[in-house]
């Protein structure tokens, strides 16, 4: 699958997959979990003439799927597998975003609705869908955890000028930032986890500590 990157900034559409796999709702589920298996996924967005009008889930075909425990012959459970369509099993109310949706808004949907995934429709055409994958990766990117340099966290008062005292001292000290991340504390407290990439980022540290920041590894 591919994934496809442009404009704005941390919304759906930099990180969803556009090359989405789908099924009609006439198609049976043996077709379907073959689908699954070979492109290695467990949901199919189901699209008739062009239209979302549902999802299915590996969970929704293990369901309907006859136990190891039936009585059925392997020629009855080839039959029944081969000739129930799609439409049959399928999750007909679907939980969808636009490409223009904020990925903290996806990731929202997804938390709220206990899903792992977003079929993302844009003008009633199906152009893509955001995974909890997906999401875990924006997570990685905000954190920093691709970039390069030293990380560590300071910890200190939420006031007004921490920004802006934090980042004139990196700048004395020709530091690039590559990377920041804020998480609000009890106590009118933060802490910043900062990646930071240059010659001087240990000066950077002793400057931070000789200002009365606390540093944590």
């Amino acid at each position: 699958m591919s994934v496809e990157r442009k404009g704005g900034f941390m919304y759906v559409k930099q990180f969803m997959t556009t090359r989405v796999f789908t099924v009609s709702p006439d198609d049976n589920i043996a077709d379907t979990m073959a689908l699954m298996r070979e492109k290695g996924i467990n949901r199919l967005p189901v699209v008739e003439k062009g239209k979302l009008v549902g999802i299915v889930t590996d969970g929704d075909l293990r369901e309907v799927s006859p136990s190891p425990a039936t009585t059925l012959s392997i020629f009855e459970l080839n039959y029944l597998v081969g000739k129930t369509p799609i439409r049959d099993v399928a999750v007909k109310k679907v939980i969808t975003c636009s490409p223009d949706s904020k990925i903290e808004e996806a990731a929202l949907l997804m938390r709220n609705h206990g899903i792992g995934a977003l079929p993302v429709v844009e003008d009633d055409k199906l152009v893509g869908i955001v995974t909890e994958t997906d999401i875990f990766d924006t997570f990685l990117d905000i954190m920093g955890f691709r970039s390069p340099g030293q990380r560590f966290v300071i910890e200190t008062k939420d006031e007004v000028g921490v920004m802006g005292e934090l980042a004139s001292i990196i700048k004395e000290y020709d530091v690039n930032i590559t990377s920041l991340a804020v998480y609000h504390l009890r106590d009118n407290k933060v802490q910043i986890l900062c990646r930071l990439n240059g010659e001087r980022v240990d000066e950077v540290k002793d400057k931070l500590v000789a200002k009365g920041y606390e540093l944590i590894s």
